[in-house]
């Protein structure tokens, strides 16, 4: 499914379409895709919220699928094994952010489904050393939101500060915070959820929460920490209202409407932090996967197929997706 030129999914902006099967460079692997998770940042990237590097474009980071074809040196996957690919394709292992272990911020990152082409299409190409080896417990659709909706999601909760036996609040409750919950409880978090939507609402209490509302609720405890997932800047104010303090909001969103304006005292002092989540490391993928596995983390999803791309974005838009949606490929 191919992206010509940004428009509103709701003008069905993806193509099907054909391309040239991709050939593997030194280093890559070449991966026949099984599945796709569907993502706000795809949503993002196909309405021209995000600046586009490149057209045409296929979009779609959340792959999985098996091994098909290798490039030369690679070492670790063969021909079969089965794979995962996330939002950062490539980085630079150099500069002053990779030398510190935060290659998340590499100047050079490119990204997959949005640098490069990513997973709405039969074949994927990446780096052998950016792939992922997904544990058997998952099939590959439970597997395919993993690697973002969970890989960001884990990475929001690690940069919240929470720790075991305290308050979490998550706002907005689709793809990524059902997986996040289930890592917080796991982790002994109380977790309150704020959300719009009746069903995701329910799903939410059946997944543990201890308390749901919309964002204009006052929860019956200050929270510790808090992630904001929808990019709506009016949730800014409403988290930090109802935080304790001391405590970190994350912000897992890669873009945000517009923030009103905050009060001091009642927002910010205290010592209450606000922190953006930008991207995620391979650090973040292998201990979230360790720890899915463990658990095990149990993934809600809408399966699609390829050719219904558009119609399974624009249900995303409108927020009528209970947990996670995926492209089957054919």
């Amino acid at each position: 499914m191919i992206l010509k030129k940004a428009r509103p999914v709701s003008e069905h902006p993806l193509v099907m379409g054909e391309m040239p099967v991709p050939e593997p460079g030194p280093g890559q692997i070449r991966v026949k895709v099984h599945a796709c998770g569907i993502c706000h940042t795809d949503l993002h990237t196909v309405e021209g919220d995000l600046p586009l590097p490149r057209l045409p474009l296929i979009p779609g980071h959340q792959v999985v699928g098996t091994v098909d074809r290798i490039g030369r040196g690679v070492k670790h996957f063969g021909a079969g094994d089965r794979v995962g690919l996330a939002w950062l394709h490539s980085a630079c292992g150099a500069c002053a952010f990779c030398s510190r272990g935060r290659e998340n911020l590499c100047e050079q990152a490119l990204f997959t489904g949005y640098h490069v082409h990513g997973g709405y299409a039969e074949y994927a190409l990446a780096p052998e050393a950016f792939a992922y080896a997904i544990p058997d417990i998952f099939s590959d659709e439970e597997a395919a939101p993993l690697l973002c909706a969970g890989i960001i999601g884990y990475r929001a909760l690690r940069l919240s500060e929470v720790q075991s036996g305290e308050r979490l609040g998550l706002y907005g409750f689709g793809a990524s915070a059902h997986i996040t919950i289930q890592i917080a409880r796991h982790l002994g978090c109380e977790v309150y959820v704020f959300s719009r939507g009746k069903e995701h609402l329910k799903l939410a209490e059946a997944l543990g929460a201890s308390w749901t509302g919309q964002a204009q609720d006052t929860p019956p405890v200050k929270l510790n920490g808090a992630i904001i997932f929808a990019p709506a800047g009016a949730l800014i104010p409403e988290a930090l209202r109802v935080l304790e303090k001391g405590g970190t909001l994350a912000l897992a969103g890669i873009t945000m409407s517009r923030i009103p304006e905050l009060d001091y005292r009642q927002h910010l002092y205290f010592e209450k932090t606000i922190r953006s989540v930008a991207n995620s490391t391979r650090k973040d993928g292998e201990e979230f996967l360790r720890i899915a596995s463990q658990i095990p983390v149990r993934t809600n999803i809408e399966s699609f197929p390829l050719n219904e791309a558009n119609q399974a974005l624009i249900l995303l838009k409108e927020g009528k997706i209970r947990g996670a949606g995926v492209l089957s490929m054919p």
